[in-house]
């Protein structure tokens, strides 16, 4: 499915890493002055989520972070974004503080460095607090302005020693998903509603930005989108506008804001919405960035609908191409493609590509393991694009670091989905707690004589080293 790909090429300061989110892996929803959010009221909505999960427990990370971080060392990352639950830290919404929520990421960064692992935070996850959301949601100008409230609590308690901050993580599906789709929290269908949250997305990423700077003025900001590689379906004139317009929607809406160039004036028309915008927002959306995240999962391939809401595009399926096990094309090049773009088209110098990975059924085996061939195909075809990336544009040196979503997983948060996203070696979370391992095949561990795993010595370079071959099936979390 993949060609070769020389990992010894990567740059010195390239991190392997993992990322989370808050909602899907903590638990202890009601626990030291955590109040709901708008995932806990989606999910408890009965038949928005496949088999009625939601994130009461999930993974219990909230009180097994330190076998987290255990997990984390023996597989080795140097990073783990993890993202910091707004209803935990402002119970209320803008205010006050919960001490006790805040301490849980406060203790959590410490170990993380003591771990050797690097912290980067993600301030909003899509769990909006629910009290937020009964006043009007991210639809209001108020959201924006209580999410920089926040933002600054949050880095002026922790900036002393995280560095790496994204202000939000896919904002596309809070505003698509989540107010126009209605497949998402908090489950809307209203243009209107999904256009201006949109709007007010961003502006509480350029006033988050704002924020952190303020309180740590040595800080990397940057926003992470999930970006799509899009295509026609057909050659004919209407199939290639639906392209445009949906390349509009799911990556120019995103990217030209944030970037200086205002949003994207064939998609406003398109949308037919007037944005709520006032003096100095566009100016404040686009504050410098940092780094720019990256989320890649699939290609889109599309066709016009004239009749169907705006944009007025379909998704076409394609016959006999790969596909995860929540039916999403898999398309190594995407990745690559949309890496070229954001450096040539954006002038992005640092991207971090923070997610990455693929869901497919777990079945546990009769040894109470999951076997996992089919992640680690996926995994081996899509990461890392940096070395061949790096030698088609080599005058471009953007970075990217590559994150697998999830360093622990419970099901995706789907109406649908009843798959896991993880790493290869990382365990499975039942709705009690249970954690299952994962059984590694044969031939992942290097081949007699192939160059062994990547390790840094000591003046920071990637070497190879090489290890004995195992002789059969093993159980491990080391990747």
């Amino acid at each position: 499915m993949s060609e070769r790909i020389d990992l010894a090429a990567l740059p010195h300061d390239f991190l392997w890493g993992a990322a989370t989110a808050a909602y899907q892996i903590e638990g202890a929803v009601a626990e030291d002055g955590r109040s709901p959010s708008i995932w806990d009221t989606f999910s408890h909505t009965p038949g928005k989520i496949a088999n009625d999960d939601n994130g009461d427990v999930a993974c219990d990370h909230y009180h097994r972070w330190r076998e987290d971080i255990g997990l984390m060392r023996q597989l080795g990352v140097d990073a783990y974004r993890l993202s910091v639950a707004w209803p935990r830290v402002f119970p209320g919404g803008d205010g006050p503080l919960n001490p006790k929520g805040l301490a849980f990421y406060d203790e959590l960064v410490d170990a993380l460095l003591e771990a050797g692992i690097t912290p980067s935070v993600t301030l909003y996850h899509w769990d909006l607090p629910q009290v937020l959301q009964d006043r009007g949601g991210w639809p209001e100008r108020a959201t924006a302005l209580a999410f920089a409230d926040y933002a600054s609590t949050v880095a002026e308690r922790l900036g002393d020693r995280v560095k790496l901050w994204a202000t939000l993580n896919e904002p596309s599906c809070s505003a698509w998903i989540g107010h126009l789709e209605g497949k998402m929290a908090p489950g809307w269908t209203d243009l209107t509603a999904a256009v201006r949250a949109s709007y007010h997305l961003l502006l509480g990423h350029g006033l988050a930005t704002q924020a952190i700077r303020a309180a740590v003025p040595d800080a990397q900001v940057g926003i992470v989108n999930n970006l799509s590689t899009v295509h026609p379906a057909t050659d004919r004139p209407e199939d290639l506008a639906a392209a445009r317009r949906h390349d509009g929607h799911v990556n120019r809406w995103w990217l030209d804001p944030v970037h200086g160039r205002g949003f994207p004036a064939d998609m406003v028309e398109a949308y037919g919405v007037e944005l709520p915008i006032a003096d100095g927002d566009l100016e404040t959306i686009a504050a410098p960035l940092d780094w720019l995240g990256l989320n890649y999962y699939f290609p889109a391939y599309v066709a016009d609908d004239p009749d169907g809401p705006a944009p007025r595009v379909r998704s076409v399926r394609r016959p006999d191409v790969p596909r995860t096990g929540m039916d999403w094309e898999i398309d190594p090049s995407g990745i690559e493609t949309l890496l070229l773009r954001l450096t040539e088209e954006y002038g992005a110098r640092k991207i971090y590509v923070t997610e990455n990975g693929s869901a497919y059924p777990d079945v546990v085996r009769p040894d109470g393991t999951v076997d996992d061939p089919e992640r680690q195909d996926y995994l081996g075809g899509t990461s890392p694009p940096a070395p061949r990336r790096r030698a088609r544009a080599p005058r471009s040196p953007a970075t990217s670091p590559g994150r697998c979503w999830t360093t622990s997983s419970g099901r995706t948060a789907t109406p649908s989905a009843s798959d896991s996203f993880t790493s290869t070696t990382a365990p499975r979370c039942a709705p009690s707690g249970q954690r299952t391992p994962v059984r590694r095949h044969r031939a992942c561990p290097p081949r007699p004589g192939a160059p062994g795993r990547l390790s840094r010595g000591p003046e920071g370079r990637w070497a190879r080293v090489r290890e004995p071959v195992p002789t059969g099936p093993y159980l491990t979390w080391n990747l």
